[in-house]
């Protein structure tokens, strides 16, 4: 699916928006003063870079506070 460009400002006021988008497969590069700094793809385009290693919502509703996770390491 083709990349479109879309503005900073333009994603901070229509996230919900396009994370709608995203999670039908379509991507952006957001540009800020006319220079892209980053992309925005789903996972699974990344050809299997992201690895699940645990699903921390398993073991508490809503997931684990970082700082609880971090001071049992």
């Amino acid at each position: 699916m083709k990349t479109s460009i879309v503005g900073l400002k333009e994603l901070r006021e229509n996230i919900e928006e396009y994370i709608s988008q995203v999670s039908k497969g379509k991507s952006f590069v957001v540009v800020r003063r006319s220079q892209p700094v980053f992309k925005i793809s789903s996972p699974d385009e990344d050809n299997g870079e992201w690895e699940s290693v645990i699903d921390f919502t398993r073991i508490k509703k809503g997931g684990v506070a970082i700082n609880d996770l971090l001071s049992r390491l």
